[in-house]
């Protein structure tokens, strides 16, 4: 059987983006979107229960107790980010390379717009996307942004932490769930009272982690959270929607003066089949949508969007459509990715018997 580190070694080699491994079947790898297997080795059950070992270490007892565990650490020179889960009673693990190295934020092929957010001052910025989908490296990249061009207090809280900065003209103090910090609620509670001048939140899973997190940006911090949405219309009616009734009205207001931007992304198979690209969508917060976010008209925040691309606004269907047009995508790619697909088909040359306007909608 191939060590762990000879396993994230040929995931590397390969580009994979994720490794899996069972009992009873080979190592995958997910290259270009994937699940595949580069050897016909079938793991046993005690190959298994070795790999878990080797990486849980000292927490290895602790899977014994709640089935899975969370953990990231440097494997053959990669930084891997690491679940461990028990299947019909052998170990299981999945296990994501996200390597040392943080890209410069130029090369993500991000909307131009994504370059200022390094500039911001206060507010809540939010990026969001399914699991996969790039979001830690797209933050990753924001905040080196910060550290190599400002003088101030990053705080991180993560779980767990997966890219290590290196502090440039900014401290930078990453706190990890369960290890630093009991919770984010409890984590986040904390920052306040630690002078920080950015915030980076893992992930904003609960109405105790959101309403701090609002607080902080209400208070002059800026703040960077993700979201688990595919969309920024979404993703306020989600932030919205985990308050009872009777808070809601009081998180909208909140929300409408703090959020400055949302940025909602998915990786696509590039054209040719090699290689991933980011299909964005990007919401920048503008007077009209902040009064759409303050007084629940979340149905409206779509026509605001398309009506806001000379700031640098741009949906995620028109995205989708400037990819093709720019080769990086196939047309079908764009349209299984669209929202719309009938709009994205008729733009990108697959329908022609229906027109339709930038919003999606029939002439």
């Amino acid at each position: 059987m191939k060590t762990i580190e000879e396993i994230v070694k040929t995931g590397e080699e390969n580009k994979a983006s994720d490794i899996h491994f069972s009992c009873g079947s080979p190592v995958k790898y997910r290259i270009d979107g994937e699940v595949q297997s580069l050897d016909d080795e079938v793991l046993s059950f005690d190959d298994c229960e070795n790999l878990g070992k080797r990486l849980a270490q000292e927490h290895f007892d602790e899977i014994k107790e709640t089935g899975e565990l969370d953990l990231a650490e440097t494997i053959a020179g990669s930084r891997v980010r690491i679940n461990l889960y028990r299947t019909k009673g052998s170990i299981s693990g999945a296990l994501r390379i996200l390597h040392d190295h943080i890209p410069e934020l130029s090369t993500l092929g991000l909307p131009p717009v994504v370059s200022e957010f390094p500039t911001y001052q206060k507010g809540i910025i939010l990026v969001t996307g399914e699991t996969g989908s790039g979001k830690s490296t797209t933050m990753a990249s924001i905040l080196n942004e910060i550290n190599h061009t400002r003088r101030e207090h990053i705080i991180t809280l993560e779980d767990p932490i997966e890219y290590i900065y290196k502090d440039d003209k900014c401290l930078i103090s990453q706190r990890e769930v369960g290890k630093d910090t009991e919770s984010y609620a409890m984590g986040l509670r904390a920052i306040l009272r630690e002078d920080p001048d950015v915030i980076l939140i893992g992930e904003m899973r609960d109405d105790a982690t959101i309403s701090t997190a609002l607080t902080a940006a209400e208070t002059g911090h800026l703040v960077f959270a993700t979201l688990h949405t595919n969309s920024a219309v979404d993703s306020v009616d989600r932030i919205v929607g985990t308050f009872p009734a009777e808070k809601q009205g009081q998180i909208r207001n909140q929300l409408a003066s703090t959020l400055k931007a949302v940025l909602s992304q998915q990786l696509l198979v590039r054209k040719g089949g090699k290689g991933r690209a980011a299909a964005c969508e990007c919401m920048i917060v503008t007077p009209a949508i902040r009064n759409q976010i303050r007084e629940g008209n979340t149905a409206q925040m779509q026509s605001s969007l398309l009506s806001s691309a000379n700031i640098g606004a741009i949906t995620m269907d028109n995205c989708l459509i400037n990819m093709v047009r720019n080769g990086i995508i196939e047309s079908d790619t764009a349209v299984e990715a669209a929202n719309n697909q009938e709009y994205v088909k008729q733009n990108v040359g697959i329908a022609r018997s229906t027109s339709f306007n930038a919003g999606g909608r029939k002439i």
